[in-house]
């Protein structure tokens, strides 16, 4: 059965393809009116390059491969941002603030969750050179706007730090494994494992950790968390980051949950997530990752999101098909042909009638030309 595609892989249809492109365009143009370039990196890059720094995380979801032409293992890539993280500290080379926006295909070795694609259709957008919270607000607000343009505005936007869980990590001397160990009861919200987990850690910090599961909802948990976690000079600041962030987008529907620490490994700030009713992980998500592009030669600060469109395409509004005028043959007739070339320069789908077929196939035709009069009239097709 070679017409069958690996598992987790599929085509997008005429009606799912129109819709990606449809919200590909509009998403692309909305970052385009914030001063965003758009870059296309390539799909396959040597590997070293490729998992370089920040993009280590995705060694276990990137597909390798052998170059013929040089021996050298290869990548495709399963993450643009480090990609895009190269361009700008390598090619571009800027100085001050570089925005960048991108959108295409990712090629994961396993699906991120169940029904997921294992070829996503990653966009996003990354700002560079602006260490400063104003960039983390400028993401968040384009994230938003962004699901809007789409057609999938958020229910809710949870934002977290990771300073909170790296300053109690330092503070109570974790080694790697126990550390780790923690975080994954974190990320799960696991109570009961993370007692167990805790049991042997000194005072307050045990109890924090124990805690932070519980530290979730609107504003006035940050109050709640200033209160009860350890008075350390990062947590301090981080609260203060995400307070400045609640009191800047009243507007948008904001949470958050201290034990959201989704990128850990990867960012090293602001983190957060959007999510859409019905839909039980989040739509997009992003945040902070500043030193990104250290290993390129360049040390530059970061903040960004990116979706993954055929999945926010899935969730959005269908578009129905375009409606579409069958046109006779031509066979030289050089009035319908300027004709029907005037009607496409007005956004008009003409499909022309090939000889011995009925019309029927391809775009729904509502209408059609028909001779009147020694001139070409569009006329509704009759369905009954």
């Amino acid at each position: 059965m070679n017409w069958l595609l690996p598992e987790y892989i599929a085509d997008a249809l005429p009606n799912e393809a129109a819709q990606i492109e449809r919200l590909r365009r509009a998403v692309l143009d909305l970052f385009r009116l914030h001063g965003y370039e758009l870059v296309m990196p390539p799909m396959l890059q040597n590997l070293d390059s490729l998992l370089t720094g920040s993009g280590s995380d995705l060694t276990l979801r990137t597909f390798k491969l052998v170059d013929q032409l040089s021996g050298r293992t290869l990548g495709l890539r399963a993450d643009m941002t480090p990609q895009v993280a190269r361009i700008d500290a390598h090619l571009l080379n800027r100085q001050g603030v570089t925005r960048l926006c991108y959108c295409d295909s990712v090629l994961h070795t396993l699906p991120a969750s169940l029904g997921a694609s294992r070829e996503p259709i990653q966009l996003g957008a990354e700002l560079y050179g602006y260490a400063g919270v104003e960039a983390d607000l400028e993401a968040i607000r384009l994230l938003a706007a962004s699901l809007k343009a789409a057609g999938t505005p958020a229910s809710r936007i949870d934002i977290s730090h990771v300073g909170v869980f790296h300053a109690l990590a330092l503070a109570a001397g974790l080694d790697e494994q126990t550390e780790a160990k923690i975080l994954q009861l974190l990320q799960v919200k696991d109570i009961p494992g993370l007692v167990d987990c805790c049991a042997k850690l000194a005072e307050p910090y045990r109890a924090a950790f124990q805690r932070l599961p519980e530290l979730y909802g609107g504003g006035d948990i940050l109050d709640v968390a200033a209160r009860e976690l350890p008075a350390l000079p990062e947590i301090a600041s981080a609260l203060a980051t995400m307070r400045h962030l609640q009191a800047a987008m009243p507007d948008l529907p904001l949470s958050f949950d201290l034990a959201d620490l989704r990128g850990y490994h990867y960012h090293n700030g602001i983190v957060f997530a959007a999510y859409y009713p019905g839909f039980p992980s989040a739509i997009a998500q992003g945040g902070r990752y500043d030193g990104v592009g250290k290993d390129f030669g360049r040390d530059r600060p970061a903040t960004g999101f990116s979706m993954d469109l055929r999945e926010v395409a899935r969730l959005a509004s269908g578009c129905a098909p375009a409606a579409a005028i069958l046109a006779p043959y031509a066979a030289g007739d050089r009035v319908l042909t300027e004709y029907v070339a005037a009607l496409r320069a007005q956004g008009e789908v003409v499909v022309e009638q090939l000889p011995g077929t009925s019309g029927s196939e391809g775009p729904l035709c509502d209408r059609r030309l028909v001779e009147s009069a020694g001139q070409w009239i569009t006329q509704a097709i009759n369905k009954d």
